[in-house]
């Protein structure tokens, strides 16, 4: 009797594994062989160069010399050290002066959304014009606009100044006007992927609420204000979270246009990373600063789902 309750116990085991295996068992195998090749990738290109880093950054690596244990003495170096602190909090006080150029943009990229939203004369022709930027090299952006901002006579800037009588501006040369500089052309050439973005959330939001609205009696300020600007909020959350961890790494327009100076005024600290690994060849000391940076940017990104997450309106 014993041996015919385990054998019928098995059965319905076994017919359970079965009913399983048909319904999810091969599905969840499928789909981890089919992102197999993206987590591979993860792991060998992301995940592997982060903890080695961190690992890194607890030697005194001076390229070629052997790399030394030291433990947490790279960060004490940075914030710290009478020396190389003040270059270090300047880098990090010049990320958060470039990373300005975020609600500046978000704000033009909504604005322009929303007039190319309506249904005007060659209104595609001006969406494919604005987008245009955001598919162009940002080395190639740079250097256009390295002669733009040139400071002899024959820059276009300076040549429309000497056309309206006023004098000649430095521009990247200038310590003050440097960093607007970098600033107004990030905001240019990220202004297109912001407007394709806000454009889809904005014709994603149903008619029926706007008609309903004019029903009401509704003006334009109440229908943007009650309906599109709570229902783009998902939206406008995702844009701005891009926006600020792309200023925070912004590299490439630094590098052409000024290469951190004038004084160190646009050195931000992906800069400051990039000059300390691949010019003093300071590993250890990079992979410190590549550390706080990630730390800094996990926190302002807490700082975004924790607080700016809760108005945000999902339905």
């Amino acid at each position: 009797m014993i041996k015919t309750l385990n054998f019928e116990g098995r059965s319905k085991f076994q017919r359970s594994v079965q009913k399983w295996w048909r319904h999810w068992g091969e599905e969840t195998t499928a789909a981890y062989l089919f992102l197999l090749p993206s987590i591979l990738i993860f792991i060998v290109f992301t995940f592997f160069p982060a903890i080695y880093s961190i690992i890194v950054s607890t030697f005194r690596w001076n390229m070629p010399m052997q790399p030394a244990f030291i433990g947490l003495q790279n960060y004490i170096t940075l914030f710290s050290d009478p020396i190389e602190a003040p270059v270090f909090w300047q880098a990090a006080k010049n990320t958060l002066y470039f990373s300005l150029g975020v609600p500046i943009n978000l704000f033009a990229s909504l604005m322009i959304a929303l007039l190319l939203n309506r249904r005007l004369p060659g209104v595609g022709f001006f969406r494919t014009a604005f987008f245009l930027p955001a598919i162009t090299s940002l080395a190639a952006v740079s250097v256009v606009w390295l002669w733009l901002f040139n400071p002899s006579q024959y820059g276009l800037l300076n040549s429309l100044l000497i056309s309206l009588g006023l004098p000649l501006q430095s521009w990247l040369r200038d310590p003050v006007l440097s960093m607007p500089c970098l600033i107004f052309l990030g905001v240019w050439h990220g202004m297109g992927y912001n407007i394709i973005i806000f454009l889809a959330g904005l014709q994603s939001i149903p008619n029926t609420y706007y008609e309903a609205a004019e029903i009401d009696g509704a003006n334009s300020f109440q229908k943007f204000n009650n309906i599109t600007w709570p229902l783009l909020t998902p939206t406008l959350f995702y844009v701005l979270t891009v926006g600020l961890i792309n200023s925070l790494k912004a590299f490439t327009e630094i590098d052409m246009m000024t290469q951190g100076g004038p004084l160190g005024t646009t050195t931000t600290l992906a800069y400051y990373l990039y000059q300390q690994a691949f010019k003093f060849f300071q590993m250890g000391k990079a992979s410190a600063v590549a550390v706080v940076l990630f730390v800094v940017l996990l926190f302002l990104s807490w700082i975004q789902f924790r607080f700016v997450d809760r108005k945000v309106h999902y339905e």
